[in-house]
């Protein structure tokens, strides 16, 4: 038996399954031309052998391992330049794996824990990345011109040891060195300094506009209490094996959605597909995989009808944490499955999905003490759900005690700027300026870090869409609205809430796209979803519809009953009008329609003059 020190490069295709399920034909010519075009000539440009294929990806050996983690980072940069002309279903992306270490040799072919660690670096890996061990990173550091973040050590199946991980990023070491610069807090200088480009599926931090420069690179370890999901392969309940199609696609698109939600770490198929079919105790599968959850279910598909069952379990307990039974009717099973992936994720992921609320409850069990920066952030995030003064300042409280304890937290900063913007834009106290300016303030300093990571970006983002806004900056404001939205695809909360961006820019057909999106899958938080689609209405001078959407809703912020007074001015409503007014002032005393212009934007001026002059003859002082 030979053996050999090699460095391993293992890729495979994501969505693999739905993608043959859609177009078989058109799907193995794809990957065929993407072997023959890409992967063969790029592989042994680097002096590197392909030495197994599997129908959805490959393994290869390279006596380098400078030129194996190379060829990866051209594989996705081809990758990439080659999908941008494709539609997103026909695209071609790959997850990769680079590991260093003694392989067996027998024949063409190579065995041993030096192949398996690639291929589970491969597995934890998001589509379009790449990631290796720690062997590898503290080789080529100082020998390659790219970053590594660190994912900290991780737990693989039949692996005893957890296997130290980072990920590749396209910035240099020196640029990731370089500290970043404090700006002064003026609103051009704060705009100038974002500007997010995806490079070769991997969403890094750009370089800079106005002369700043952006180290690119994420070499937080915030997220370390983020836990890991496997999502078993969902099976087939119709006695049919002719619909396993529909239930592996079901899957693969789940795993695809979850993986874009900036708030989970989730498995990729290939390490839970061996769990197919078979009955297994969810606390031994939750120590074989090292993850925290499991998400399982059942497919029934009849010829116009789908129903499929989930659940999420806790793989520690093995207790339930949430479970749902979706029906959808439709001679379109693509169209079916979108929906019911877009449902799930929304159920799951985000700041009021149910792995959070898993989490909320496990930290409160913990002693203060005990808590970490992670810990801090959720439950001040827990407070910020709220919406109320009260509620307002316990979060701000929660925050700054994070801070005592964790002073340079880009996570907590990023949070206690929300938490101003939230106290500036729903007029909980008399000093917005001064709110407005700690947010700026803090976005300044924090967002032009080098080591940024997911949860503070997303948190950044958001309140950085609203100071934009505030500054007349729509376009801005926009831009960041998206970014944070790619971060967290499926996030139903997050999307209504910023649709507010798509009507401060006058884009109310989006706006309204958006908000339904959020009612159709998180009908829980509809009250909130109903009034960011009545905002629109109003805007739009279409009076009646809003005031239909809001009947009855509960005065939940502030926003609300003056929205009512606004339309009922023009429903020829003056006395309801100024009962929605005395309300306002009963609870708020020093409220003004000069605060409505402060926390209501538009891109056009006249609508927000007309507010105002609404909310005044509604019976509103005017300063």
């Amino acid at each position: 038996m030979d053996r050999k020190l090699a460095a391993i490069l293992a890729a495979d295709v994501v969505g693999y399954s739905a993608m043959m399920e859609r177009d078989e034909t058109g799907t193995h010519e794809r990957l065929q031309a993407g072997l023959r075009e890409v992967f063969e000539p790029i592989i042994a440009k680097h002096h590197g052998t392909i030495f197994k294929l599997m129908g959805d990806g490959l393994l290869a050996e390279f006596t380098s391992v400078v030129e194996a983690v190379e060829c990866a980072v051209v594989l996705q940069q081809s990758l990439t330049q080659r999908n941008q002309d494709v539609p997103q279903q026909q695209q071609i992306r790959v997850r990769i794996g680079v590991n260093l270490g003694e392989v067996i040799v027998e024949g063409h072919d190579r065995f041993g824990e030096g192949v398996n660690i690639a291929a589970r670096l491969e597995q934890l890996s998001e589509p379009g990345g790449i990631w290796v061990s720690g062997k590898v990173a503290k080789e080529v550091e100082k020998k390659l011109a790219f970053g590594f973040e660190s994912m900290g050590p991780q737990k693989v199946k039949n692996i005893s040891e957890p296997v130290d991980c980072y990920r590749v990023t396209l910035a240099g070491r020196e640029a990731r060195r370089q500290p970043a610069k404090r700006q002064s807090a003026s609103a051009n200088v704060l705009v100038g300094a974002f500007a997010i480009a995806v490079i070769c599926g991997l969403a890094l931090w750009a370089l800079p506009l106005a002369g700043l420069t952006i180290p690119g690179i994420s070499t937080t370890t915030e997220r370390s209490g983020v836990p890991m999901i496997a999502v078993l392969p969902f099976q087939n309940m119709s006695g049919d094996s002719k619909v396993d199609y529909f239930s592996d696609g079901m899957t693969n698109d789940l795993i695809s959605m979850l993986t874009g939600v900036s708030e989970l770490k989730v498995l990729s198929g290939s390490a839970t597909y061996p769990y197919k079919d078979k009955k297994t105790d969810i606390r031994n599968l939750g120590k074989e995989l090292g993850v925290a959850y499991v998400i399982e279910g059942g497919v029934w598909k009849d010829t116009d009808r789908l129903r499929i069952t989930a659940q999420l379990t806790d793989a520690q307990t093995g207790g339930h944490v949430w479970a749902e039974k979706l029906d959808e009717k439709g001679t379109d099973p693509l169209a079916l499955q979108d929906r019911i992936v877009e449902r799930i994720v929304a159920s799951l992921g985000g700041q009021r999905g149910k792995m959070y609320e898993s989490e909320y409850r496990k930290v409160w069990e913990k002693d203060t003490p005990k808590l970490e920066e992670y810990d801090y952030f959720l439950r001040s995030n827990f407070y910020f759900q709220q919406y109320t003064p009260p509620s307002l300042l316990k979060a701000r409280e929660i925050i700054e005690e994070g801070l005592r304890k964790f002073p340079d937290s880009a996570l907590l900063k990023c949070g206690l700027a929300w938490d101003n913007v939230l106290a500036a834009n729903y007029g909980y106290d008399t000093t917005p300026d001064e709110h407005w300016l700690e947010a700026s303030e803090i976005l300044n300093e924090t967002l032009v870090r080098p080591s940024l990571g997911p949860d503070a970006k997303k948190s950044g983002l958001w309140s950085f869409s609203y100071v934009s806004a505030h500054e007349g900056n729509f376009d801005k404001s926009l831009q960041s609205a998206q970014e944070v939205m790619a971060l967290s695809p499926g996030d139903a909360f997050l999307i209504g809430d910023l649709s507010s961006a798509y009507r401060w820019h006058g884009m109310t057909d989006k706006a309204i796209e958006l908000t339904d999106f959020a009612l159709r899958n998180d009908p829980n938080n509809a009250p909130y979803y109903l009034s960011m689609k009545a905002f629109v209405f109003t805007d739009m001078g279409r009076y009646g519809e809003s005031a239909k959407l809001i009947d009855g809703t509960a005065d939940f912020f502030i926003g609300i009953p003056l929205l009512r007074a606004i339309n009922f001015v023009h429903l020829g409503k003056p006395d309801d009008a100024r009962k929605e007014i005395d309300k306002v002032l009963a609870v708020q005393p020093w409220y003004t329609a000069a605060r409505w212009r402060d926390m209501t934007f538009n891109i056009k001026p006249d609508v927000i003059d007309m507010q105002v002059a609404d909310l005044v003859k509604a019976g509103l002082p005017e300063k």
